[in-house]
């Protein structure tokens, strides 16, 4: 919602219909009226009107006395990812790593706090990464979404973690700010991020930043290895050099160029310190 917005120029019961929706997430996938009321803090009997236009539309599915996600927020949501540019651009080199790995591929963008997938290169192996396109990721919490929060300047990392305690999604996840700061501050030295059964068990994980022209980060690019630990140090070093490789090769193709992009965010520094 754009707190800037004029008052004058909102629609209530289209903020309140989407406020509805929003509700529902992975731990949250059926919510009755009185759930939506009560967490919205608005009256049942407007819950109920909402609930029924979201139905007739699509958005919405009742199941005995409670809803849920209609297919038409899953067409909505893929629309959106198709009208991504980037996943045009990316399809060949997700691909092509997933080929060359023999591992499952994912793109990645930031929505918020979440890391969301918006492209998948599938392995034909046995294992299946229960990371598909849609599947939101604690950025925090996954180095697919510490490569999206790497480049953040630290006041903005404040205003997206407000909260004394991070939300914990195993043992290896930072518990504060200061804790995901000093992992962020070694990602970005380093350039890329390995996780060994860092955000769940048996799993692990490459991932590296994908930049444009500006050289902000824009994606992020991974593979899922189905490996408590990524063993032997041969595979692990090759598989960072394939991720790295891929993420360069895709930053190359949105027209990234590391001594253009310097120059650019030095002129930014210092119109921000002009004004």
């Amino acid at each position: 919602m754009n707190a800037g917005l004029p008052s004058r120029y909102r629609v209530p019961g289209l903020e309140r219909g989407l406020q509805i929706l929003q509700l529902f997430d992975r731990q949250h996938t059926r919510l009755s009226p009185p759930d939506m009321a009560r967490a919205l803090g608005i009256p049942r009997s407007t819950v109920f009107r909402l609930v029924q236009t979201l139905e007739q539309l699509g958005f919405m599915e009742r199941r005995d006395s409670v809803y849920q996600l209609g297919p038409a927020v899953l067409r909505l949501g893929f629309e959106y990812v198709a009208s991504l540019a980037i996943t045009d651009v990316a399809r060949p080199a997700m691909e092509a790593l997933r080929d060359e790995t023999g591992f499952s591929a994912q793109m990645v963008i930031r929505d918020g706090r979440d890391a969301v997938c918006v492209l998948k290169a599938a392995s034909t192996s046995a294992f299946v990464s229960n990371v598909n396109v849609g599947t939101r990721l604690p950025a925090h919490a996954t180095v697919l979404g510490r490569m999206l929060l790497c480049d953040l300047p630290e006041r903005e990392l404040r205003a997206i973690f407000t909260e004394t305690r991070l939300p914990s999604h195993s043992p290896q996840t930072p518990k504060t700010l200061a804790e995901l700061a000093r992992l962020l501050r070694q990602d970005r030295a380093r350039g890329y991020a390995v996780s060994d059964s860092f955000f769940e068990h048996s799993i692990s994980a490459i991932a590296a930043p994908v930049r444009d022209q500006s050289g902000k980060v824009v994606a992020a690019i991974g593979l899922t290895v189905p490996q408590p630990r990524i063993e032997p140090d041969a595979l692990r070093e090759r598989l960072i050099r394939q991720v790295n490789t891929a993420a360069a090769q895709l930053a190359h193709r949105l027209n990234f160029r590391p001594a253009e992009a310097a120059w650019l965010q030095s002129q930014q520094i210092f119109l921000q310190r002009s004004k």
